[in-house]
């Protein structure tokens, strides 16, 4: 019984021995302009507690190297390295001729109160029906969203190759119009180069007082 208490007597004296303070663990740590990097690791022991031991690492290399965009090379700006004078100086910038964009700026499209699957049938039923009857009368705002996707079919026409043939007949609901439209393009908007449609305003809707507008082909 004398012996066991011993033991643990000289075990807690070596323990009390063995602690470290503040102002040892910052004399102990190197200065920030000697290293480029260094990781922190602690050893734990069954009797005293945890010892601190600093392991030296090189800088790691460039992620990414063939990707534009934001590759972070050292996320402590704050420390105050040589290297690093403003915060462009810490990521990776590699130009391949690619252009990043974060947000859609610019990307609108008209939403015309349609989800996306209904908004594009709706889309094409009025581009089919322009290209049928050659003028229709529609909201100001489905004739301004129609526009670009008839411009698109008549574009695809005039270069009258089966692959452009086969676009158009995945995007127009009657097959007949796709043949008429290939077979006369060359023929009306040969010398034209864009702006096939003309959009004309008129009165508005009785009931909902909605804009409205002819569409027509020019």
């Amino acid at each position: 019984m004398a012996i066991t208490v011993a033991v643990a007597t000289t075990t807690a004296a070596d323990c009390s021995s063995n602690r470290w303070s503040m102002q040892s663990l910052s004399s102990a740590l190197p200065s920030l302009n000697s290293i480029t990097c260094s990781s922190i690791r602690f050893s734990s022991s069954s009797h005293c507690r945890p010892s601190l031991s600093l392991t030296r690492t090189q800088q790691a290399p460039h992620l990414f190297s063939s990707y534009t965009g934001l590759a972070s090379n050292n996320p402590l700006l704050s420390l105050g390295f040589s290297d690093l004078t403003s915060f462009e100086h810490g990521l990776a910038f590699v130009d391949n001729g690619c252009r990043i964009s974060a947000m859609r700026h610019g990307r609108r499209v008209p939403k015309l109160n349609r989800p996306p699957d209904q908004r594009r049938a709706l889309l094409r039923g009025l581009t089919t029906q322009l290209l049928k009857h050659g003028r229709i009368k529609t909201t100001r705002a489905r004739a301004s969203a129609v526009r670009k996707y008839v411009d698109k079919m008549i574009t695809l026409a005039k270069d009258g190759s089966l692959h452009k043939r086969r676009q158009a007949l995945g995007f127009i609901y009657e097959k007949q119009i796709v043949h008429a439209l290939f077979a006369e393009v060359q023929e009306r908007y040969g010398e034209r180069n864009g702006g096939y449609t003309r959009i004309i305003r008129t009165l508005p809707r009785r009931g909902d007082n909605a804009p409205m507008a002819y569409i027509e082909l020019v």
